[in-house]
């Protein structure tokens, strides 16, 4: 076992400093467009913060109701660096940031492990991925204390990753954080359309149709939506833009969506 698993895009993704970090964050999260409903799941996105943080800021804000309530949160994006055929949990003690560590629920990810034949230990596929990393100082600047499940999400299906979330989201003490961009190396205008049809789709609950091409975390997403429908979970889509908004040209966009669901 791992004891702490470090930062590996701190000084890219987002900054290394922890007062710069802290105050970013916390900038994201003053300014986040409102909602609605408070949470029991978000989708959030993973780009670099100059890009997305603010509207993973909307996906995040409305958690802090939640401060006194959420004791484990399940993280899963999409592996970007390692392959992996089924869903890798990590072997380490904890997860740490410029904020902070935050400890793993060992004994609950060492059952998954146990029970499900498609969840497989794998440090290396932790090692450099973003798609979780950039979602954990939110979850700290949130949340004062918790212990984090994170997933790295390969080949598994959509129905392995419902599984998965019926193992381990038992009660209201549980956030699960799906972490996901949309479409990806579009023009302005092609990239709205698309992902126009990716949110109608996570609106409705209905994961048919949607694939790679609409979001890097199509398989933990179509996850998700399945156990929302099953369990009678309502959408309410808070921001959906584009890095051609934020702070990127307009030749060639990446998309992001804020969705919350209750």
């Amino acid at each position: 076992m791992q004891s702490v698993r470090n930062p590996a895009v701190a000084g890219m993704f987002y900054p290394s400093d922890e007062i710069e970090l802290k105050d970013q964050v916390q900038g994201f999260l003053r300014t986040a467009k409102p909602a609605k409903h408070t949470p029991k799941a978000v989708i959030a996105p993973h780009a670099g913060y100059m890009y997305s943080g603010a509207i993973a800021g909307s996906a995040y804000a409305p958690l802090r109701k939640l401060i006194r309530h959420i004791e484990k949160v399940v993280l899963l994006g999409p592996c970007h660096r390692e392959y992996v055929a089924g869903i890798a949990a990590s072997s380490a003690a904890a997860f740490s940031t410029p904020l902070g560590v935050v400890p793993l629920a060992h004994t609950a990810i060492q059952d998954l492990v146990d029970e499900l034949e498609f969840v497989e230990y794998s440090d290396r596929a932790h090692e450099l991925e973003h798609s979780l990393e950039v979602q954990i100082p939110f979850l700290q600047a949130v949340f004062n204390e918790f212990f984090l499940l994170p997933f790295a999400v390969g080949g598994a299906s959509p129905e392995q990753v419902e599984m998965l979330l019926e193992k381990l989201w038992r009660d209201d003490s549980t956030l699960v954080v799906i972490s996901s961009d949309l479409s990806h190396y579009h023009d302005y205008a092609s990239a709205q359309q698309i992902d126009r049809y990716t949110t109608e789709k996570i609106e409705r609950l209905d994961p048919t149709g949607l694939s790679g091409e609409h979001a890097c975390g199509q398989r933990p997403i179509c996850g998700l939506l399945l156990y929302a429908a099953k369990h009678g979970l309502q959408c309410e889509v808070i921001d959906v833009r584009n890095s051609g908004d934020t702070a990127g040209p307009r030749d060639r966009v990446v998309g992001y969506g804020a969705y919350l669901f209750h």
